[in-house]
């Protein structure tokens, strides 16, 4: 049971009755987490009120003692919580944390972004209907926040923030580097400058693939990164093994030049007998 004040994941003075096993429960994350199954939230239609327990139909206001369940409420989702500028996107099919003005639906993306990110994002069809690809775990109905990656794809905001941690720098679907990497590739310059490689590998060359512009390209081998010669990112990787420079011929022409310059050796004088 729960006291007026809610749960850990919402503040509200009323019990929801669960539709699939009718018992009671605070919201549906409570209930998800301990029952075997999950509460449809759109198919919850009574409520119980936390202050003289009067089960009834589910609305923002007690028709027994008017305690108010919550600051917001929405008869779709049947959500009620404090306030926080929620509003309830048609597009989304559930609600969304506002400001509703500060926030638009993209509708190839299918997901409600920030307004700066209007015109300037990658869209990705569906893109909130797929998990999280660090944690496996729902986006598009998630509490968390989702973070919008210059490649398009999303991550729970907190996910990547662990990227960011543990120095992790691409999107782990598709490889693009996830922010603004110039100052590490230009240090990378400078390490490689540094760090001649063994004579051995000196002219060696790779053929590699960028993951940022997708150029193929043959660049030279270094063990530090392979540098894309099309975007100049360090982001890349090989394809095949190395490609050594053929080993310089020696150069013989002289000798065998020298060889045909010598005198010719002739017969020695034979002597004669005298007569």
């Amino acid at each position: 049971m729960a006291s007026p004040a809610g749960c850990e994941h919402y503040i509200r003075s009323c019990l929801l009755k669960a539709p699939c096993c009718g018992k009671l429960y605070v919201c549906r994350l409570c209930h998800d987490a301990e029952e075997n199954h999950q509460m449809d939230r759109f198919k919850v239609r009574e409520v119980q009120c936390c202050e003289c327990q009067t089960v009834q139909q589910a609305q923002q206001t007690c028709q027994q003692c008017h305690v108010q369940f919550g600051e917001y409420y929405c008869d779709i989702c049947h959500l009620f919580d404090k306030d926080k500028k929620q509003y309830h996107c048609q597009d989304c099919g559930i609600c969304r944390i506002g400001p509703k003005e500060k926030y638009f639906h993209c509708v190839k993306c299918n997901l409600c972004l920030a307004q700066d990110l209007r015109g300037n994002h990658k869209c990705v069809e569906n893109v909130s209907r797929q998990n999280c690809p660090v944690c496996m775990e729902d986006i598009h109905t998630s509490r968390i926040g989702a973070h919008v990656l210059p490649c398009g794809h999303l991550l729970h905001k907190t996910c990547f923030d662990d990227m960011v941690r543990t120095g992790a720098y691409r999107c782990p679907l598709c490889m693009h580097s996830v922010w603004n990497m110039e100052d590490h590739w230009d240090q990378i310059d400078k390490e490689i400058a540094q760090s001649p490689m063994p004579t051995e590998y000196q002219g060696a060359t790779v053929k590699i693939i960028c993951n940022d512009c997708q150029a193929h390209c043959t660049v030279p081998f270094h063990v530090l990164g392979m540098k894309c010669s099309g975007c100049g990112s360090y982001n890349t990787a090989q394809e095949g093994g190395l490609i050594q420079q053929p080993p310089q011929q020696e150069q013989d022409t002289e000798n065998e030049a020298e060889t045909d310059t010598d005198p010719e050796q002739q017969d020695p004088p034979q002597s004669t007998t005298p007569q």
